[in-house]
């Protein structure tokens, strides 16, 4: 994910858990998915030359073959320099109402990572204090180790599923995201895809659990170029037609203009979470929000907040500037990019021409840039996926809540969104906020997460593959 972040407004709320319930371990599958992790960090699956994405793909399917999977059910298909893999764990055929496959979604490359930045080497993982290091240790070969891992065991202890669930692993998820977009095309009348690259559960600083979220939404990522164009002349004639000046009056009024407010179910039920939790005042404009989210006073309060301006609606802001040719010239360009993340159900088209009402400055060029992205719907609150995952999670921390929530960040989801298929963020994954550095220096995540992921894994697959 281009920002493994669990993104809900939940994260202040706090239950106290009663102590963790003691589930059955599953060994053989925990040292698998160590030694998994541990060789899949090693593989540089990094766009561009020396990409070894296909050759850890080579390396998954061999190891899905060796654990049962029949050869021809796992398939390596090149695109460019990378591949992506699509494993079928056949069922019974049996489901209730003829269901169609169950998609498990993840992705094998990393963003780059410069071994002359870290302390440790990024592609050489490192055990350290109960947390293995590198590239990918958190985004996010841990999960696809310990799904793969579950899969081979749930297949060792002869679980036969009602239903096929095919894993299907992309290859450039951090970059273009082609490969996503030609599985979403190949599964697009699937009916639903739990995504390992998304949701999970929050620690406060004292390790304990505050809660879990499943990612049911995430906005649009766009990047919009506005250019500015002029004659230019010495510096020693200005003029008022300053293409510098045009462009910070535009941009000052973009900073200036506020998105409405907007809800759909996820976020309702995120927002709704929060209130229950929060302290009177910010309760009241949750609420006030809730019931009408162009209340200017309750969307002003709740944007005033970085962890919570996100959730509210579209966002925009100005990233980067380039202008003018000499110092001694009055400037002929300038242009800025401004990078928006779009409330589910707004298309990009539309925030573009909203910018250019916004800025409404002569001369003033917007074009839409080419980000790989497609937008997408909320998926519904499916009760099944729900249950599913709670119960899951509720076998671990009995009492930590789940809830529902949107992720600001892009992930292989949104392909399957856009093609009517419901997808769900379901990482088991516990951390404190902030600790794993993904796509960071010295990215790491904690050992101890392997086992309550396996069994959690196992419980999920189970309950919804019948």
């Amino acid at each position: 994910m281009r920002l493994r972040v669990l993104v809900t407004i939940a994260a202040v709320a706090y239950t106290s858990p009663t102590a963790p319930a003691q589930a059955q371990g599953h060994p053989q599958a925990e040292a698998q998915a160590l030694d998994l992790l541990k060789r899949g960090i090693a593989f540089r699956t990094v766009s561009g030359a020396g990409n070894q994405t296909p050759a850890y793909a080579a390396h998954l399917k061999q190891v899905l073959v060796a654990g049962g999977f029949a050869d021809s059910d796992v398939e390596i298909v090149p695109v460019g320099d990378t591949a992506y893999l699509v494993a079928r764990y056949r069922g019974t055929g049996k489901a209730k109402g003829g269901a169609k496959p169950l998609l498990i979604s993840g992705h094998m490359d990393v963003v780059e990572a410069k071994p002359a930045d870290w302390t440790r080497d990024p592609f050489t993982p490192v055990i350290e204090n109960g947390y293995i290091y590198g590239r990918g240790a958190a985004d996010m070969k841990y999960d696809l180790s310990t799904m793969v891992a579950s899969l081979i065991d749930l297949k060792r202890t002869g679980f036969r599923p009602a239903r096929d669930i095919v894993l299907l692993l992309s290859g450039d998820e951090e970059t273009s995201m082609k490969t996503a977009a030609l599985m979403a095309d190949r599964f697009a009348g699937a009916e639903l895809l739990l995504n390992i690259d998304g949701g999970g559960g929050a620690l406060d600083p004292a390790g304990k659990p505050t809660f879990y979220g499943i990612d049911g939404a995430e906005k649009t990522y766009a990047d919009f170029e506005l250019v500015v164009t002029n004659a230019g002349g010495h510096s020693s004639a200005p003029r008022r037609d300053n293409a510098i000046y045009s462009l910070a009056h535009a941009l000052t009024r973009i900073e200036a203009y506020g998105f409405p407010g907007q809800i759909n179910d996820i976020t309702r039920a995120s927002w709704e979470a929060e209130a229950a939790k929060a302290d009177p005042t910010r309760a009241a404009m949750i609420r006030r929000f809730l019931a009408n989210p162009r209340d200017a006073e309750a969307l002003a309060a709740l944007r005033a907040d970085p962890s919570l301006i996100g959730q509210t609606g579209t966002t925009c802001v100005a990233t980067m500037v380039m202008a003018g040719h000499a110092t001694n010239a009055l400037p002929q360009r300038a242009t800025a990019n401004v990078n928006c993340r779009i409330f589910p159900g707004t298309s990009v088209e539309a925030v573009r021409e909203t910018l250019a009402e916004a800025a409404a400055e002569p001369g003033l060029t917007i074009r839409t840039l080419d980000s790989g992205t497609v937008a997408s719907p909320a998926s519904p609150l499916r009760p099944d996926v729900v249950n599913a995952v709670t119960t899951a999670i509720h076998a671990r921390f009995p009492d930590v809540p789940v809830v529902p929530g949107m992720s600001a960040g892009a992930s292989d989801s949104m392909w399957f969104r856009a093609r009517g298929v419901p997808s769900y963020g379901i990482s088991p994954i516990f951390t404190t906020p902030g600790e794993s550095f993904a796509h960071g220096l010295n990215e790491k995540s904690p050992l101890g997460e392997i086992a309550p992921s396996i069994t959690y894994y196992r419980s999920v697959l189970t309950a919804l593959s019948r």
